[in-house]
């Protein structure tokens, strides 16, 4: 291609030649010192096209050779796994074979320490050596034979947390409120079941590795311990704890109050509530009233006059008022008089009857309510979900109870002003008989 190129520039330059009245021999040597040219470039690159062509072929040659010694040690290689397996596969067996029942011991060695760093988790001895279950993941997660040092490790966990267990321990550390705020608090360890501090009882949080205060505390009367042992000294002092590390607890806490109850209930429990308020109130009142006539009629006994401020006192002022000296019509004249004081004597008697016959029904009305929604319930939700059906099943049973609470005290009530009444009522006959026989002697 260089050489059509360069005579096509020779062509030109002869055109150019011919145009400038130039000599043809100045052209044809031209031609020539440019072909002796191109053939120097042509030589060149030759010589260098065979040199290359050499050093390609000495690189093919070193190659193969590395390629050669590559593969002899490829295969010197293999040979030496093959040797060193099977000499694996004999340390394997003869370790087997000498290790015998150590490696089922050391298999129950790795699951008790799995057993007690689940332990670790949720122990209240944490609170105070937190990180203690991460010196026992090595010993865990590998699968060779453990060493003595890890051995000892969890000889001395287990017994670290056996010793804590049997120990009451005051230190001060940083508690978490109910609401999310930390603070800083002397608190009372009681082995590995309960924590105490500012008056309430603890929980731990393996999340967070803190000592919570409960949500909700228990009744006053476990509240009441928990202040007298904090201010105890080492003398023995009464404490309420869970043995079951808090599974107890968390269950007495949910146990829902009075104030609870009551609101279980519902609105019919509200009603039985108030009727049995108003009916106690009033049933104390007549009491009251009852034992002040009691007091006023005794006194009355005792006297030789007539009093109008007790029923015995207007019985005996109406028959000192009368001067027929006829038996038959002094009785009907006692009688007048006594039948105006029973109903006063009797009143209210009637209406803590019919309160305590209508707390029960007002229950029953309570517990068909409760059942109705409950069945409601189960319509739309069916029966997968205990909890959906315990609101209706609470209002059944809580409200018969209300009914029955304050239907058995109202009796006792009624059994006792009528009784009381009776005595007074008793006293008004007793003592218009002996003034008819007094009169019937005169």
């Amino acid at each position: 291609m260089k050489i059509v190129i360069s005579f096509l520039l020779a062509i030109l330059t002869c055109n150019s030649a011919w145009s400038g009245s130039n000599d043809l021999d100045k052209l044809l040597l031209d031609v020539k010192q440019r072909q002796i040219l191109e053939r120097k470039i042509n030589r060149s690159r030759e010589a260098k096209f065979l040199t290359e062509k050499q050093n390609q072929q000495q690189l093919l040659q070193a190659a193969n050779a590395e390629l050669h010694k590559q593969k002899k040690l490829s295969a010197q290689l293999k040979t030496q796994l093959e040797s060193n397996e099977e000499l694996l596969a004999k340390f394997a067996a003869q370790l087997k074979s000498r290790s015998g029942e150590l490696g089922e011991l050391f298999g129950v060695a790795r699951q008790a320490a799995g057993d007690l760093k689940a332990d670790l988790l949720h122990s209240m001895v944490s609170a105070q050596y937190p990180g203690r279950g991460e010196a026992l993941d090595s010993l865990i997660e590998s699968k060779a034979l453990p060493t003595i040092d890890r051995l000892e490790n969890l000889w001395l966990t287990l017994q670290h947390e056996m010793t804590e267990s049997g120990k009451v321990v005051r230190f001060k550390q940083q508690i978490q409120s109910a609401s999310g705020n930390r603070q800083e608090a002397e608190i009372i360890r009681i082995g590995a079941f309960n924590a105490i501090a500012n008056g309430g009882y603890l929980r731990y949080s393996p999340e967070t590795k803190v000592l919570t205060s409960l949500a909700r505390q228990p009744e006053d009367r476990y509240l009441d311990l928990i202040d007298d042992f904090s201010h105890a000294d080492s003398s023995p002092a009464p404490l309420g704890i869970d043995p079951t590390r808090g599974v107890m607890l968390s269950m007495l806490i949910q146990t829902p109050n009075t104030q609870e109850r009551i609101q279980q209930g519902g609105v019919v429990g509200y009603i039985i509530l108030m009727l049995g308020a108003l009916g106690f109130i009033y049933a104390i009142l007549r009491l009251f009233i009852l034992a002040n006539i009691s007091k006023k009629m005794q006194q009355q006994m005792d006297s030789e006059t007539a009093s109008a401020d007790n029923p015995l006192g207007r019985v005996l002022y109406a028959t000192e008022q009368s001067s027929i000296e006829d038996t038959a019509t002094l009785e009907l004249i006692l009688d007048e008089a006594i039948t105006r004081e029973v109903p006063k004597l009797e009143k209210g008697i009637s209406m803590i009857k019919l309160f305590a016959a209508v707390a029960p029904l007002l229950g029953l009305l309570g517990t068909v309510t409760g059942m109705i929604a409950t069945f409601q319930s189960i319509s739309l939700f069916g029966t997968g979900d205990p909890k959906l059906m315990a609101d209706g099943i609470s209002q059944a049973l809580v409200t018969t109870m209300l009914g029955l609470c304050v239907a058995i005290p109202l009796l006792f009530l009624h059994n006792l002003l009528s009784s009381r009444s009776k005595e007074l009522v008793q006293i008004l006959d007793e003592q218009s008989a002996g003034i008819m026989s007094r009169r019937a002697g005169k």
